[in-house]
């Protein structure tokens, strides 16, 4: 590295479940280097399993806080080893895995503003954390507290509509409120409360920096409409919360030039900005570029739709966030439990285990499959609440069975149907405009990606989304530099590598679904309403 000619820079950073990792990306969006920190691997001394500690009940999951500021001096040091040159960086953002929460000491921002270079930040932030394990997303161990919060705010519904869900066991504001109950000390010692988004912006900053509004939406504590903190939800968690979290600031916004620390002991330009860091799910909208009517299909394990919407409609489903690159929108997440491990397992009953043969059937069925519906879940679905197979004939009559091919179609129009009504259910519409970002496993069969542009009548794209919150942190740093809320982000990423074409819809496929559509979303509530009754 050391040889090359010098390259002005951002730096995109994720701070993830099991690693942090880090990017730099040149001034025409050239990705040129990045380095990692795997928690497992590189600190063991932490006794973490996928970078977290899972306590015995099951349901309560945390991660040492040390281990994170432990890994970014490391990084830090593999960085300066390689001979990357600090001084070219202009600016950094970050992302950090959603929900999680940091409790400074009383007396932290004191050691905070006076770090010396002379050690690394581990040795100097020891003290400063008045809860060493910190409650993560995978937590669960919540549920008394969410049902108060619902309760404060007059029902789920109505916590939906101010903060944009309702009431998550994973969502920090029932996390606090279960340490305020559980730990009333370590509670009244905490000076700030931190996401982990803004407490990794904290230790480049030198100071506390604030939440930022798209973070701020995974809290359940967050006006999303209104962009302030809500006094019933800070209420019903903790008392003084408000005071702890400090104001929320827009997800462009700089929030102030990096610690000395870094310029003395890296080499860091003192002119370099540090932009509000985010959370990982809305940094990746912004490394896959998604604009307004646009919609992000990621195909793993679980599927995820990411969504951008003007008019959001909070639903008892999905989330609503504020949206990281324009603060007058907002975004959507919504999952789906039953992914790749449901199509694998029809792939191997119905195209004797060949993905050619799961291919063939697709190719081999008409659009809508002769009114053959239905619906697949091994593992209790999240969106809706449903398990079990339901299979429903033209007539909507339910049938036991269907022949393989028309099984393989059945199978992935549906799961296409439900992201579709489900996404609409949120508020969002397709425009002529509108693309579909495809990522995950199977975003690499392509008469997969033909049955997506047909149901929702869009083409669809391709995009390598690899390091996606690390490259959005990146780019949105690049967006802080040039004015934030004063200049589209679009504009500021348009040198970045267009996505490839992949599937445009069939002649006629919109009056196909159209038609169809309805008839899915009924038949889903009634195997709703005979399986586990109505939502609330």
């Amino acid at each position: 590295m050391a040889e090359h000619a010098p390259r002005r820079c951002c730096l995109g950073w994720d701070f993830s479940t099991q690693q942090v990792k880090v990017v730099a990306v040149d001034a025409e969006l050239n990705v040129f280097y990045e380095e990692s920190v795997h928690f497992d691997r590189d600190l063991p001394e932490f006794g973490t399993q996928g970078g977290v500690h899972v306590h015995k009940d099951g349901l309560t999951v945390t991660s040492p806080v040390l281990m994170w500021v432990q890994a970014l001096d490391i990084i830090l040091e593999k960085m300066k080893a390689s001979g990357f040159d600090f001084s070219q960086v202009l600016a950094l953002s970050g992302a950090g895995q959603q929900h999680g929460s940091i409790y400074w000491k009383t007396g932290a921002q004191q050691a905070l503003t006076s770090l010396s270079p002379d050690l690394p930040l581990h040795q100097q932030l020891q003290d400063c954390f008045s809860i060493s394990d910190c409650p993560v997303w995978m937590d669960s161990s919540t549920t008394a507290q969410c049902r108060q919060l619902e309760a404060a705010v007059g029902g789920a519904q109505a916590l939906s509509c101010l903060t944009g869900s309702r009431a998550y066991e994973r969502f920090t504001g029932n996390q606090i409120a279960k340490i305020y109950q559980q730990n009333p000390e370590a509670y009244s010692h905490t000076e700030r409360i931190s996401l982990v988004s803004s407490f990794a912006a904290s230790l480049f900053l030198g100071s506390y920096s604030p939440i930022d509004y798209s973070d701020g939406s995974g809290m359940n504590l967050l006006q999303i409409q209104d962009k302030v903190w809500s006094q019933t939800c800070l209420g019903a968690c903790a008392p003084h919360l408000e005071e702890k979290l400090g104001p929320p600031v827009p997800s462009c916004s700089v929030v102030g030039a990096i610690s000395s620390y870094y310029i003395q002991r890296y080499g860091f330009p003192p002119g370099c900005k540090v932009v509000a860091f985010t959370g990982d799910n809305p940094a990746s909208l912004a490394g896959m570029r998604l604009e307004e009517g646009d919609i992000a299909v990621s195909l793993g394990t679980s599927d995820t739709l990411f969504l951008w919407l003007q008019e959001p409609m909070p639903a008892l489903e999905g989330h609503i966030f504020c949206n990281p690159v324009d603060s007058q929108h907002y975004m959507a997440l919504l999952c789906f439990k039953n992914g790749s491990l449901m199509r694998e397992k029809i792939r191997d009953k119905s195209a004797s285990c060949s993905w050619s043969k799961f291919s063939k059937a697709l190719q081999s069925t008409e659009m809508g499959n002769g009114g053959n519906l239905g619906f697949y879940f091994d593992v209790m679905e999240i969106t809706p609440e449903i398990i079990g197979c339901h299979r429903f004939n033209a007539e909507s009559h339910k049938v036991a069975a269907f022949p393989g091919d028309v099984e393989v179609r059945a199978l992935i129009e549906g799961q296409f149907m439900a992201k579709r009504i489900h996404a609409e259910g949120l508020g969002y519409r397709i425009m002529s405009k509108t693309k579909i970002l495809a990522t995950g496993g199977a975003s690499h069969n392509r008469d997969i990606l033909q049955v997506l542009a047909d149901v929702f009548g869009a083409p669809v794209y391709v995009i390598d989304t690899a390091n996606s919150a690390c490259v959005g942190s990146a780019y949105r740093a690049f967006h802080g530099l040039a004015g934030g809320r004063d200049v589209p982000f679009s504009e500021v990423v348009k040198l970045a590598p267009n996505p490839r074409l992949a599937a445009t819809p069939s002649l006629g496929a919109s009056q196909v679904y159209e038609a169809l559509l309805p008839q899915y979303a009924k038949l889903e509530q009634r195997i709703l309403s005979q399986t586990r009754g109505p939502l609330e």
